[in-house]
């Protein structure tokens, strides 16, 4: 029988997505996340196989937040990723280390990494097909149909495949990222995590999450459980309240983390100040995790005191594409973040802008690629706007803006990791959204001379707007041109895989 293989796996998985329809229905309708999403969760599981005592064996550690997550969930990893067996302590763990996250930004197979590499095609084909065929055999032998509705939705069927894998693997440590809220996440089958984190809270998913912060924490803090030690950072004074009542109310110890006195001296892999309180955490976290497995090295006042030197080599190690990134083309310095709420636009604005003061600022091309397609694209465009603007002093701060959809490649579409089926088409092809950013733009730019203005475009794809951006900086011949690539995952997946892919010029 051949091997399966990875291209029929990833077609079959987006079968399993929510048409625009359906996922606009949910986010109109106000009612929020499905509360009986974990029951629900439990029966997929049952019909996997598995109960979710099962899980407890990973060793899990369970990160939620709104801000952060991802990269607070990648730190942890490398943190342990140093304290992996040699022959001189191989009967301490950990001794194989999953990793857990989303989205993903060029192959859907990242979402499951062990010891910092996520699964081949191969062993992604797989796992996937053996918990394919396990709900199908489970559906025949309940006289259920075998079709589309034996499986859970992409979430849920990816959720169960990465614990489904982790198990065979021998994987005994596992860092989950929760994927929206937490309370009816996925993710919270979870009954015995060893210690949870949650990271900075901020309005985001308001259709199911609610609208304000103190609702966002109570989500966020249904991964809190007895019997595991729970941190965060410093939040919002009623985010902050709503966490400690809701530790009282499951008996859980919260500590609040504070950035740790080292970080000031060490280059972290993750570029951009607001990384240390994400390393703080994962710091603190790492720790208590460590010490739940029977590592007596790891000193209980870890906060204050020196970090080890496993600790440091972890911090400084980690690389997660996508976040405050900077990629060097020749002449062009690709700066890239997906970021996409307020808080994290904002933030990517603070580092771009920190990059651009020099004295020659005003001799660079500066090209902004941006799109959002499911939220509030305008709110986000003028935010970004608003910051770079003040921080440089300049109303104008770029000298061409390209809006673009997500769609990857100009003759062959997404590529099928990056098939998204939560957006409008018909917004998609007649470039709906991008048309509104670059009146808004206009606007932004104000009424004055227009010889100063921006040079505005709106292109259909990602594979256009980076062709775009290498023809002004090969007009430029050697000066620097800047290009800031932000709004949205998506598109900042999308435009990694068309410079990594040699799709362009050639280029790899």
């Amino acid at each position: 029988m051949a091997e399966p293989q990875y291209k029929d796996a990833v077609a079959a998985l987006n079968t399993l997505q929510s048409n625009f329809a359906t996922v606009n229905a949910i986010r109109k309708s106000g009612n929020g996340m499905n509360k009986n999403a974990i029951p629900e969760m439990i029966e997929w599981c049952r019909r996997a196989g598995y109960e979710p005592e099962d899980f407890d064996k990973l060793r899990p550690i369970h990160i939620a937040g709104t801000k952060g997550k991802g990269s607070t969930s990648a730190f942890i990893a490398s943190i342990l990723a140093q304290y992996l067996p040699s022959a001189a302590d191989e009967a301490v763990g950990p001794h194989k280390i999953g990793l857990y996250t989303s989205p993903h930004l060029r192959f859907v197979r990242e979402r499951i990494q062990i010891d910092e590499s996520p699964l081949s095609e191969t062993v992604f084909a797989r796992y996937f097909f053996s918990m394919w065929d396990r709900l199908e055999t489970s559906a025949r032998v309940a006289g259920l149909p075998t079709d589309a509705s034996a499986k859970p939705a992409y979430f849920r069927f990816l959720t169960l495949m990465a614990m489904h894998a982790y198990l065979e693997e021998g994987v005994d440590t596992v860092v989950m990222e929760a994927g929206i809220g937490g309370e009816y996440d996925s993710t919270n089958i979870l009954i015995r995590p060893t210690v949870t984190g949650i990271t900075s809270l901020a309005i985001d998913h308001v259709a199911m999450l609610g609208s304000t912060v103190e609702e966002i924490a109570w989500h966020k803090a249904g991964i809190m459980k007895p019997g595991a030690m729970a941190f965060t950072v410093p939040q919002p004074e009623g985010a902050m309240r709503v966490l400690r009542e809701r530790a009282r109310e499951k008996d859980v110890r919260l500590e609040v983390v504070e950035r740790h006195p080292d970080l000031a001296n060490i280059r972290l892999g993750l570029a951009a100040d607001f990384q240390k309180t994400n390393a703080s955490l994962a710091i603190a976290v790492a720790a208590a995790h460590l010490r739940v497995l029977g590592r007596t090295d790891v000193p209980e006042d870890l906060m204050t005191s020196p970090l080890p030197a496993e600790f440091r080599r972890g911090l400084e190690q980690v690389r997660l594409s996508g976040r405050c990134e900077t990629r060097i083309e020749g002449n062009i310095s690709w700066c890239i973040d997906g970021g996409h709420t307020l808080e994290s636009i904002e933030v990517a604005g603070r580092w771009f802008a920190d990059k651009l003061k020099t004295p020659d600022i005003r001799g660079r091309i500066r090209v902004l690629i941006f799109n959002q397609q499911t939220r509030d694209a305008i709110g986000l465009a003028r935010a970004l706007h608003s910051v770079l603007a003040e921080a440089l002093g300049d109303e104008k701060p770029f000298t061409h803006v390209i809006f673009c959809s997500n769609v990857t490649f100009q003759a062959g579409g997404y590529k099928a990791d990056l098939v998204s089926m939560n957006s409008d088409d018909r917004d998609v092809e007649e470039l709906r959204v991008q048309k509104g950013l670059a009146a808004t733009w206009a606007e932004l730019e104000g009424s004055g001379d227009s010889a100063g203005h921006a040079d505005v475009r709106v292109l259909q794809t990602i594979e256009e707007a980076v062709r775009a951006v290498r023809d002004l900086a090969s007009k430029r011949g050697g000066g620097e041109t800047m290009a800031l690539a932000t709004g949205s995952l998506h598109l900042v997946g999308g435009l990694l895989e068309v410079l990594e892919s040699g799709k362009e010029h050639g280029m790899a």
